[in-house]
C-alpha cells in the first residue's frame, strides 16, 4: 500500500506506514538501558509480535478440551473439522484485516489521527457501513469477549484444582478472578510482546506433554472409541472447534499495536498452521488413550496420572490463561474507556481504576456457569459464529458490491481466491455454512448440551465434575461396631420403615407331615 499524503504536499502521514502510538515515537531521544529493556520486553509492535500474539490467542485452555470434542465427533471428523475450521478461520481473519486497512486509509485521507486512539472493529464498521453494522457488531464483538472472559477464568479453576483439590473449584474461581484483574495495569496490545512469547511456549509445552504423556500411558483398559454416537453430541463437538479457531476477534486491535498493519495479511493464517501442529497430535493421542472416558471429562488433565510433568502443565497453562484474559478483556477495557470518556486518558492508573468494573461481571457469570468444555461450544455457535465469520464475510460483500469501490480498493483480492467473483463465492459459503451448520444445528446441540449441564449440576454449582469425596472410615465404627435396634431392616437398610417382629419357625413335624402328604399323593 503507498503511503497516504496529508493533502499538502508535505511529507507522508506516518500513521499510516507505521501505525505508531504516540507513547512509542522516541525519535531524537538518547535510548537508555532501561529504554532499550523496556522496549525489548514492553513495546511490541512487529509482525513477529502480531504471529506470537494470533498463535498465543488462539491455542488457549480449547488445547484441553479438543479431545472432548475428539470422543463426541470421532477421530476423522475432528481432524477435518480442525482443518477446516482453520482454513476458514484464517480466511474471515484476512477479510477482517482488508476491511481494518481500508477504514484506516479513508480516516487518514481525512486527516484523522490515530495515535492516542485504538481502533475497534466495531468503529470499522461503523466507518465504513453505519451505525446499525456498528451496534450489531459492537453487541456481538462484546458479548463474545465478555464470555471468552469468562471462559478463561472457569479453566483456571478447572486446571488448579487438579494440583490442590483441597478448594473447591467455586473457590479457586474467587481467586483467579482477583489474580485477573491485574489486566487493568496491561495498556495495550503492543504491550504483550513477552507475554505472548511466553504464553505460546506454554502452550507448546503442554501440547506435547498430553501427546507424549498418551503414548506413554497407552491404552486405558477397555477403552471404546465409538464416536460419532449423537447427533447432539457430534455438533458440539464442531462447535467447540469452530470456537477453536475463532479467536479473531481481537484482530483489529492488534492490527492497530503494529508498527506496519498492512503485514498483518498472512500472518493469521501462518499462526493458524502452527496451531495445527499443537491441536492435532495432542487431541489425537489423548483420544486414542482414554477413548470414550472423554465424554465426561471434558478437561484433559482429569484423566493422566498427576506427576511433576502434569504439574508443570497445568501451572503453565494457568499462567497463559491470565494472559489469555488479558487478550480477551483488554477490547472490552478499551469500549468502557471510551464509553466513559477516558480513553485517551495518559494516567494509567486512573484508567486501570475505570477498568476494574469490567471484570465484575466476568466474574459472577464464572461462578454461575462453571461447565468447562460445554460453554465453549455454547459461545462457539451463538457468538462466535456471528462475531468472527457471518459479519466479516457479510461485511466484506456489501462494502465492495459495487464497481466503484472493488475499483478504489485498498487492497485487491489475491489470485488464488479468484479475485472478486471467487472472493464473493468463499465469502457466500462461510456466511451460508456457518448460519446453517454453525449456529442452527450448532446452537441447537451446544444448547441442548449447555441446559443438560444445568439440569445435572445446577446453576452456582461448587465443584463441576468433581469426583465425589471419599470419607475415611472412623477407628470406633471400624474396630467396635455399633449395637443395631432391634427394628433395623439388615435386607434394607436405608429403608425408613421398621420391621415387624420375627415370626417363630415352623416345628420340624411341619416338614415331615409336609413331605409325606406328598408322597402319599
Amino acid at each position: 500500500m503507498d503511503p497516504i499524503t496529508n493533502g499538502n504536499g508535505d511529507k507522508p502521514v506516518e500513521t499510516v506506514v507505521g501505525g505508531r502510538y504516540l507513547e512509542m515515537e522516541q525519535d531524537g531521544e538518547t535510548k537508555t538501558v532501561k529504554s532499550r529493556l523496556s522496549g525489548l520486553l514492553w513495546h511490541g509492535g512487529s509482525a513477529y509480535d502480531a504471529w506470537f500474539s494470533c498463535a498465543s490467542n488462539q491455542v488457549a485452555q480449547v488445547l484441553l478440551t479438543l479431545p472432548y470434542s475428539f470422543s463426541q465427533l470421532g477421530i476423522a471428523s475432528g481432524i477435518v473439522f480442525q482443518l477446516f475450521y482453520g482454513i476458514m478461520g484464517s480466511w474471515t481473519a484476512y477479510l477482517i484485516s482488508i476491511l481494518y486497512l481500508e477504514y484506516r486509509t479513508r480516516k487518514e485521507r481525512e486527516k484523522t489521527d490515530f495515535r492516542n486512539h485504538v481502533i475497534q472493529w466495531f468503529e470499522v464498521l461503523d466507518g465504513l457501513l453505519g451505525k446499525h453494522w456498528r451496534n450489531v457488531g459492537l453487541a456481538f464483538n462484546c458479548t463474545f469477549l465478555l464470555f471468552g472472559s469468562v471462559i478463561q477464568l472457569i479453566a483456571c479453576a478447572s486446571n488448579i484444582y487438579y494440583i490442590n483439590d483441597k478448594l473447591d473449584k467455586r473457590t479457586w474461581t474467587y481467586i483467579f478472578g482477583a489474580c485477573c484483574a491485574t489486566t487493568v495495569f496491561i495498556p495495550s496490545f503492543h504491550n504483550y510482546r513477552i507475554w505472548s512469547f511466553l504464553g505460546l511456549v506454554m502452550t507448546t509445552y503442554t501440547a506435547w506433554y498430553l501427546t507424549i504423556a498418551s503414548i506413554l500411558h497407552g491404552q486405558m483398559e477397555g477403552v471404546k472409541h465409538s464416536g460419532p454416537t449423537k447427533m447432539v453430541l457430534y455438533f458440539t463437538g464442531a462447535t467447540n472447534i469452530l470456537y477453536t479457531f475463532g479467536g479473531h476477534a481481537v484482530t483489529v486491535e492488534i492490527m492497530h499495536a503494529m508498527w506496519r498493519p498492512q503485514k498483518f495479511k498472512a500472518i493469521y493464517l501462518i499462526a493458524t498452521l502452527y496451531v495445527l501442529t499443537l491441536t492435532l497430535p495432542s487431541a489425537t493421542s489423548v483420544y486414542w488413550a482414554f477413548g470414550d472416558a472423554l465424554l465426561t471429562h471434558s478437561n484433559a488433565f482429569a484423566l493422566l496420572p498427576r506427576n511433576a510433568f502434569r504439574d508443570a502443565a497445568v501451572v503453565l497453562m494457568l499462567i497463559h490463561q491470565f494472559i489469555t484474559f488479558g487478550f480477551a478483556c483488554t477490547p472490552l477495557y478499551f469500549v468502557w474507556e471510551k464509553f466513559i470518556g477516558l480513553h485517551d486518558c495518559r494516567s494509567m492508573c486512573k484508567r486501570a481504576a475505570a477498568r476494574l468494573p469490567v471484570v465484575i461481571p466476568i466474574w459472577f457469570l464464572a461462578i454461575i456457569f462453571p461447565f468447562f468444555g460445554p460453554i465453549n461450544s455454547a459461545v462457539g455457535s451463538l457468538l462466535v459464529s456471528f462475531t468472527v465469520y457471518i459479519i466479516p464475510a457479510l461485511a466484506h460483500m456489501v462494502i465492495f458490491r459495487s464497481a466503484h469501490a472493488r475499483e478504489n480498493a485498498v487492497e485487491q483480492p489475491p489470485k488464488f481466491a479468484g479475485r472478486w467473483i471467487g472472493t464473493y463465492i468463499i465469502n457466500a459459503f462461510v456466511v451460508a455454512w456457518v448460519l446453517v451448520v454453525g449456529f442452527g444445528f450448532g446452537g441447537w446441540a451446544s444448547m441442548t448440551n449447555f441446559v443438560h449441564q444445568i439440569d445435572t449440576f445446577g446453576l452456582f454449582t461448587k465443584c463441576y465434575q468433581c469426583p465425589p469425596p471419599i470419607l475415611p472410615a472412623s477407628p470406633a465404627f471400624a474396630n467396635s461396631p455399633l449395637p443395631l435396634p432391634n427394628n433395623f431392616n439388615l435386607t434394607n437398610p436405608f429403608s425408613l420403615s421398621p420391621v415387624s417382629a420375627p415370626v417363630a419357625a415352623p416345628a420340624p413335624s411341619f416338614f415331615l407331615r409336609h413331605h409325606h402328604h406328598h408322597h402319599k399323593a
